[in-house]
């Protein structure tokens, strides 16, 4: 007999998927302690579970699965050919409808102006800053910048500027940070420009004080001087998304948490690991969260079920921690397919926000 986390590695089915099945009656274990409740799995239903996690990541509806998998060992395996080939053949049908509105998207996209996404006017502006406010600032947003080559307009830091304000933008999809640094600017100024990563890492390797520092921008240039020093190059010619539309959170239950205390039962806690279709399909470490009736939150046990769990990824959850700088964050929970923010307690205008992640597959 296999255990759940035995099958659940040699299959490509995360724990929490097999326990998900089960409750669908779509893979019964072989056997179920009575005592402990503990799913155990005969040698041959690894096939079955293999095939379900191959089906599954075609997006195979449950209902037709049960019928695959009814019908794989049968000496007749008409049913399941047809099964398939159907499945295919919306799968097509679905990617031709897709296409089509995919075309109509872009075609509105071409006649459409949004300057609230325009690299930059044509007036130069000229900021006058702490450099220790923009060292944070930038530490506080560099760990959430993208890294796909498919997606080079999040590849870099968003540098909006208005009335004077800097605030630093960061989003790779599955989590964004936001940080803004106080700043002496021209009244009325507005310039949305993205500095490329290369560039604001250069930025902050000359900070390294709390003399002040000048940021210029000029058209599609940004100039960061402090002292006799400086550096300077173009931003990226692409166009950040508005930002503002994706950190409008519905409110959630707020707990605060004793960041070295919590940063450490996240490391050695107990993790899940799946396949995730929602982040790339990589796989990766879950750290499933829950919230105490006192109000507490910490990362629940192996074994823990409900609607109330909210799944992160465990390594992107440890970042925003150390991101959050302080030893006190407050965690805003919502609903299990809400997103997770971190924030400052002292500092509402400096947060993260990361994607929850399915545990049910």
């Amino acid at each position: 007999m296999r255990s759940i986390g035995e099958t659940a590695r040699d299959s490509g089915l995360g724990v929490s998927a097999l326990r998900f099945y089960d409750r669908a009656g779509v893979l019964v274990p072989a056997r179920v302690d009575p005592v402990s409740g503990y799913r155990w799995y005969a040698p041959e239903q690894l096939e079955e579970a293999r095939l379900l996690a191959r089906l599954r990541r075609a997006g195979m509806p449950l209902a037709d699965i049960r019928l695959v998998l009814a019908g794989w060992a049968g000496a007749d395996t008409d049913l399941v050919r047809r099964l398939l080939e159907a499945h295919l053949r919306r799968l097509e049908r679905g990617l031709s409808d897709a296409r089509t509105e995919f075309s109509a998207l872009r075609a509105l996209l071409d006649d459409r102006e949004n300057p609230m996404t325009s690299l930059s006017d044509d007036t130069a502006v000229r900021l006058s800053l702490s450099g220790s406010a923009l060292a944070a600032a930038l530490d506080a947003v560099r760990f959430a910048a993208g890294t796909d080559p498919g997606l080079p307009m999040l590849g870099g830091i968003l540098f909006d500027v208005e009335d004077g304000a800097l605030c630093l933008v960061t989003t790779d999809r599955y989590r964004m940070a936001v940080a803004r640094a106080a700043a002496e600017g021209p009244a009325g100024s507005r310039v949305r420009v993205t500095v490329p990563l290369p560039l604001a890492d250069a930025m902050r390797a000359l900070l390294d004080g709390d003399d002040p520092v000048r940021l210029s921008v000029d058209g599609d240039r940004v100039t960061l001087e402090t002292g006799d020093r400086q550096t300077a190059g173009q931003c990226l010619g692409h166009d950040f998304p508005d930002y503002r539309r994706l950190v409008r959170l519905p409110a959630g239950r707020r707990a605060p948490v004793d960041v070295p205390a919590f940063r450490e039962a996240v490391r050695t806690g107990p993790v899940r690991t799946g396949e995730v279709r929602e982040q790339d399909g990589v796989p990766c470490d879950l750290t499933v969260l829950e919230v105490a009736a006192d109000g507490s939150v910490a990362p629940a046990g192996d074994g823990a079920e409900g609607r109330d769990l909210v799944a992160v990824n465990r390594d992107f959850l440890l970042e925003a921690l150390a991101a959050g700088a302080g030893d006190r964050l407050v965690l805003e929970i919502g609903d299990p397919t809400a997103p997770l923010a971190i924030r400052r307690p002292d500092d509402a205008d400096t947060f993260s926000i990361l994607m929850p992640v399915r545990l049910e597959d």
